[in-house]
């Protein structure tokens, strides 16, 4: 069974950076993508940020993070990241690392394992 351990999230002020980074073990055919979502405060659903394959190394990034967010992946690490720059207070929210099967303009229900998440609370 896939472990997901996301670590790196904190406080930072916006316009500031943060990396998160996303521990991956027991990965099988079943996880050849992986993802990063967030969930804001007050009951809002969590939403896609970005994913990547880990054979080629596709990305698809979401409209509201691209050109200030990148997702990347180490192989021999095992490890996949998500650089996130120029970060606004909106930006706030605990962040999910996801296991799944779709890069390409994926939803919640093409990743079946999640890690516990981090937060990032943007300051402004």
């Amino acid at each position: 069974q896939v472990q997901l351990v996301e670590s790196g999230g904190g406080l930072v002020q916006a316009g500031g950076s943060l990396r998160l980074s996303c521990a991956v073990s027991g990965r099988t055919f079943t996880t050849n993508v992986m993802g990063w979502f967030r969930q804001a405060p007050a009951g809002k659903e969590r939403e896609f940020v970005a994913a990547i394959s880990w054979n080629v190394g596709r990305t698809y990034h979401a409209d509201s993070v691209k050109g200030r967010f990148t997702i990347s992946r180490d192989n021999a690490k095992n490890t996949v990241y998500l650089q996130m720059n120029i970060l606004k207070p909106e930006d706030m929210a605990v962040y999910y690392c996801a296991a799944g099967t779709k890069w390409y303009r994926p939803t919640r229900v093409d990743f079946g394992s999640w890690g516990q998440g981090t937060q990032v609370t943007v300051s402004s």
